[in-house]
């Protein structure tokens, strides 16, 4: 999940969020705070929320920095006030195979417990470009495809990473208009992304916020996949493991267990 140092989460909070856990027993959890590092090119009619105005220059919102000293404090302090809870620190890092000496150089300084890759824009002509906003004017298939192709990319030019963060990323913004979603349109294009990342000994993520279609998970299995993580990608305490009772009934009937120790990776049995 994150907090208040990554960029876009606006109401979160570090503090809060461990209290959040304590109340609903939640015994372990990870702050993988966003690392992006590509400015994104806003297109006619996007809206951004006033916060992040500050980080436009015209057209293009420039993410900033990671707060590392920052974060790290902030970390130490729940530590501190929360010894009942296991806090991991972690990191997500945004197209890193495309900025991977800047990447590199943060998980040097950071030394994170958990390392994320994950994609969220898709270079253009004008530049990077958020996925949402690639809907207006391509096919909703097209952008899926894309945005998996891109997924695969990484996957083969960057290896300092440990989870692929959320497969299904585009699902979020599926157009309304379109035919309805179905992943079995997409089987060969995940299914090639999911060989790649088990060849690679990575975990996939199974992002609750927007619930992954079940038969992503049995392609993972079937594919190779040996190991699993839980991420409801809360950007605010309120949203903390929402979604979790429902993915782990589907990781355990994928023949997923959990190991000795809360904040394991789940494997494969």
């Amino acid at each position: 999940m994150h907090s208040e140092w990554s960029w876009d989460a606006l109401a979160g909070s570090m503090e809060e969020t461990c209290a959040r856990a304590v109340e609903i027993g939640l015994p372990s959890l990870a702050f993988t705070e966003h690392a992006d590092f590509a400015a994104w090119v806003l297109r006619e009619g996007d809206e951004i929320p006033d916060g992040w105005q500050h980080l436009l220059d015209g057209r293009v919102l420039t993410p900033p920095e990671l707060d590392l000293d920052g974060y790290q404090e902030c970390l130490r302090r729940c530590r501190d006030r929360f010894p009942e809870l296991r806090i991991l620190s972690g990191v997500e890092l945004s197209e890193p195979h495309r900025h991977d000496r800047r990447a590199g150089e943060l998980l040097v300084s950071g030394e994170f417990d958990r390392v994320l890759a994950s994609v969220h824009s898709l270079p253009t002509e004008s530049g990077g470009v958020d996925t949402s906003a690639l809907y207006r004017d391509r096919p909703a298939a097209a952008v899926v495809r894309g945005y998996l192709a891109e997924a695969l990319l990484m996957i083969e030019r960057f290896d300092d990473f440990e989870i692929l963060a959320h497969i299904d990323y585009p699902v979020r913004y599926w157009p309304a208009d379109a035919e309805p979603y179905d992943p079995t349109a997409f089987e060969d294009d995940y299914r090639v992304v999911l060989r790649a990342l088990a060849g690679a000994g990575k975990a996939l993520e199974i992002n609750t916020r927007v619930p992954l279609h079940p038969l992503v998970v049995r392609w993972w299995r079937q594919e190779g996949g040996q190991a699993i993580t839980f991420a409801s990608d809360a950007h605010d305490p309120v949203s903390l493991a929402h979604g979790f009772s429902e993915a782990r009934e589907m990781a355990e009937a994928y023949g997923f267990r959990s190991g000795k120790h809360p904040a394991d990776l789940w494997r494969r049995r």
